[in-house]
């Protein structure tokens, strides 16, 4: 699953200056959760992960990839302090 939605997203997030750093899908406090963590050369903005959201949502629901329900969960991958 995580090959066949990174290959359908490709470049799609380019322009927002991140790439997908990992993808999984597991169940978390009784709910099927589809987890993306984004990464990038810099820290990534929380309006970024918005636009990234809005670009991977509508791609997903198109491949129609997993049939019950779930919470997609999409966030920035920690880079650890930042003074």
């Amino acid at each position: 699953m995580k090959e066949k939605i990174i290959e359908a997203i490709g470049d799609k997030l380019n322009n927002l200056d991140v790439f997908i750093d990992d993808i999984t899908y597991e169940k978390i406090d009784q709910e099927n959760t589809l987890t993306i963590v984004l990464d990038s050369k810099e820290i990534i903005p929380l309006g970024t992960v918005v636009k990234a959201t809005r670009i991977i949502n509508p791609i997903l629901d198109k491949l129609d990839l997993i049939k019950e329900s779930y919470t997609l969960d999409v966030y920035a991958k920690e880079k650890g302090d930042v003074e």
